[in-house]
């Protein structure tokens, strides 16, 4: 169904079931359900979130200023990188690190033309620190990213399985979208990614499939065609 995609992993889902941290089992599953993926032919970036270790917002009101947490947050995106990428590498696949604003010698500074090259013989590019600027959460560098890679789809990897019309933990009756547009995501407020990113993947189009990447199999089966999660796509 897609050839190359941008997987957005949020932070709390490289920290297990306590969303804190970073817990081997976790990003090992992980790093096997890509590099299979990458062994059948397909093409993978990755940008992952931070909430594991550090969120900007959670600075403000704690002695940081705003400028300062999501700094802070973007360099937590980089730990993350560092470490899926190891767990990549251990599998026999080359996976690289590339950062929004400089880093070396630990990671690559962020080139749209080298992270392409490297998806297309057969690597992981790992796109971390966001845009390199505060106020853009990592969903708005995901669908930047997309857009840049010229990727099929941006793939959100959650905890939870798609887009409900309400949150599914506080009203029982809250149903599930199978498919959805950008309109109807911004005029109803759904919680899939923030307005940026919206406006972003709406531009490309890229559609937009947020499904739970905890449950071992879902991003295989959602890479053969199988209806898994929520898709977001342009009318």
């Amino acid at each position: 169904m897609y050839k190359r995609v941008l997987l957005k992993l949020s932070g709390e889902s490289l920290g297990g079931p306590s969303g804190k941290g970073l817990e081997p089992e976790s990003l090992n599953r992980f790093a096997a359900e890509i590099v299979d993926a990458v062994r059948e032919g397909r093409q993978i970036a990755i940008v992952n979130g931070g909430g594991n270790i550090f969120r900007g917002l959670q600075g403000v009101g704690k002695g940081f200023d705003r400028v300062t947490g999501d700094r802070m947050g973007m360099l937590a995106t980089v730990i993350n990188s560092l470490a899926l990428a190891c767990a990549i590498r251990s599998l026999g696949v080359e996976a690289e690190v590339f950062t929004a604003t400089p880093m070396e010698p630990h990671a690559r500074y962020y080139n749209r033309d080298n992270a392409v090259a490297l998806m297309e013989r057969g690597g992981v590019a790992l796109i971390s620190g966001g845009t390199g600027n505060p106020y853009f959460t990592t969903d708005s560098g995901a669908a930047l990213r997309a857009l840049e890679l010229g990727a099929d789809a941006l793939l959100k990897g959650t905890r939870v399985d798609g887009v409900y019309t309400a949150d599914p933990e506080k009203d029982p009756t809250a149903v599930r979208y199978e498919e959805l547009t950008f309109t109807k995501a911004l005029t109803d407020h759904l919680k899939v990614m923030d307005q940026t990113a919206y406006a972003l993947c709406e531009q490309g189009p890229v559609p937009i499939v947020v499904f739970d990447i905890t449950r071992p199999g879902n991003l295989a089966r959602l890479l053969r065609g199988e209806p898994i999660g929520t898709i977001v796509k342009a009318e």
